[in-house]
């Protein structure tokens, strides 16, 4: 019976890296790129979670997502609940942020400002690396990215990205991004180290989930950057985050109405 199971299975994993290695890895790269573009514009699904936060004060968060704007409510603080008086701070912030256009403009900018430099650094995997596929386990490819020394950035943004190297991890079967993780390869001095510079060693790591079928959300970031150059307007170099207990949320949800839900929990 043992060896009924294992056969077959031996046969299977050959024949998976078989069929990855027919691909060239950039392929692989690049085909997993285009369907996360795809998936994105594609994707208006809206949700309520909870978010975790350690690189302070090990805080957590409910956060709820609308079309307008996020709500984030902090429900616990160093591993205990919220104080009475801590509840209505968290709680006037939150009507604050209802009421304010500004901040919600602020908020909606720095998001749109993020989405723009992530879609940016997903077009240039293909090109800003060199690939080689490293490993198959189960459903997954693990494709290992180093600098590519011809690839020549265009900003600085690129140049960052350039200098990294590390694992990406693929679903095969649905072409999706399951996690990138790596560090950077050496320093990158911006404007000769006066507008910036990041330190060799950094490390990052983004982890992805369906949390519906089809349907793929960031779980875990954490990143540990050493220097002084911010890419991202809501990402921090240092930055621990995981997101968990996912559960949809109509389209139509208001930022008045998601006030209300957090407030609710």
């Amino acid at each position: 019976m043992t060896a009924r199971i294992i056969l077959p299975l031996a046969v299977l994993s050959a024949l998976t890296l078989s069929a990855a290695h027919a691909q060239s890895p950039q392929t692989l790269v690049q085909q997993a790129v285009d369907t996360e573009l795809a998936a994105s514009r594609n994707d208006h699904s809206l949700w309520h979670y909870r978010m975790r936060e350690t690189q302070e004060h090990n805080s957590i968060y409910d956060v709820v997502d609308t079309a307008d704007g996020e709500i984030k409510q902090k429900v616990e603080q160093a591993g205990r609940p919220l104080t009475p008086d801590e509840q209505r701070e968290e709680a006037a912030k939150v009507r604050s942020f209802v009421t304010d256009k500004r901040a919600q403009a602020r908020q909606k900018r720095d998001g749109e400002h993020d989405d723009k430099s992530a879609e940016k650094m997903l077009n240039l995997l293909p090109r800003a690396f060199t690939w080689t596929l490293a490993s198959t386990s189960g459903k997954d490819l693990t494709l290992h990215f180093v600098p590519d020394p011809e690839f020549k950035a265009p900003d600085i943004e690129s140049r960052v990205l350039a200098a990294m190297e590390g694992d990406l991890i693929v679903d095969r079967q649905q072409h999706r991004i399951r996690c990138i993780r790596g560090k950077l390869a050496h320093d990158v001095n911006i404007g000769f180290g006066v507008l910036g510079k990041l330190r060799e060693g950094g490390t990052f790591n983004v982890e992805r989930s369906q949390i519906a079928p089809g349907l793929w959300q960031i779980t875990e970031t954490h990143v540990h950057i050493d220097g002084r150059a911010l890419l991202f307007k809501t990402i921090g170099q240092q930055t621990d985050e995981v997101k968990y207990k996912f559960e949809p949320i109509p389209p139509s949800t208001t930022l008045d109405e998601a006030a209300n839900i957090v407030a609710s929990r």
